[in-house]
């Protein structure tokens, strides 16, 4: 199965300059975790809902002021329509993220795939279990709390 068979096809960009309030409400109306930052006709990065709460608001900056240009994610990570969902996951594990955003071999973005797109698809459910564990392994200096 190849990614452009489970991805969601189309998506919405946020301006650079966007405050991180701007790109909170936005990710809020359309229902998404991930929005590409684009300059123009170029994408520059991503920010997430993650990214807005723990570089962001957790390390102080004012949702008010502050734009996204500042705490999105580079350099984007990508995968082509036509790659098997396999490849995709694995970069996925390997990079310990939940979205990629999905291009043609024409370098244009086409559409985002989600950790969710595998997880809802019968075809590629499979490889489900084993990319989330991935994905959630802690990072460097990360420790898990203790459970009383």
């Amino acid at each position: 199965m190849q990614v452009h068979d489970i991805m969601t096809p189309e998506f919405q960009a946020c301006s650079p300059r966007a405050t991180l309030r701007d790109a909170a409400q936005m990710m809020r109306d359309l229902d998404v975790g991930i929005l590409p930052i684009a300059s123009g006709d170029e994408l520059v990065g991503v920010v997430t809902d993650r990214d807005i709460c723990c570089r962001g608001v957790a390390d102080g900056a004012d949702p008010e002021a502050v734009m996204v240009q500042e705490i999105m994610s580079q350099p984007l990570l990508r995968c082509y329509e036509d790659e098997d969902v396999a490849e995709a996951a694995r970069l996925m594990e390997d990079r310990q993220v939940r979205r990629l955003l999905v291009y043609n071999r024409q370098e244009r973005p086409v559409g985002v795939l989600a950790q969710a797109d595998i997880a809802l698809n019968p075809e590629t459910a499979r490889f489900v279990t084993e990319l989330v564990h991935d994905i959630s392994e802690p990072g460097p200096g990360h420790h898990r709390p203790a459970m009383h």
